[in-house]
């Protein structure tokens, strides 16, 4: 059974910085493009960053030069460096993943991480 977990949510000053991880256990092949995703209350799940199996990356306009997406493909791990945090980054943060098991992809979530920004 594959599972995301991710770690390293929590409360932080505005200005400060977190570094999210999640990584991928279970039985897999080979994991294609990694992501980010968050989703504030009453809102809706928004993406934040992904990276390719290949390390190309791609980020929401909202976090560019403020986040960090990158992944260590032999720990089948993906990290978000998080820098300069406000308030508004407060969020349910969820990692996402396009895993092949056997001859099979499929897009696995994690159970998502808190992040919280006070003013």
């Amino acid at each position: 059974q594959v599972q995301l977990v991710e770690s390293g949510g929590g409360l932080v000053q505005a200005g400060g910085s977190l570094k999210l991880s999640c990584a991928a256990s279970g039985i897999i092949f080979s994991i294609n493009a990694m992501g980010w995703y968050r989703q504030a209350p009453g809102k809706q799940r928004e993406m934040v960053a992904t990276i390719t199996s290949g390390g190309t990356t791609n980020y929401a306009d909202s976090v560019k030069d403020q986040f960090t997406i990158s992944r260590d493909n032999a720990k089948n791990t993906v990290y978000l460096q998080m820098n300069s945090l406000r308030p508004e980054d407060t969020a349910v943060y969820y990692c996402n993943a396009g895993i092949v098991v056997g001859f099979t992809a499929k897009t696995y979530w994690g159970q998502g991480t808190q992040v919280t920004v006070s003013s």
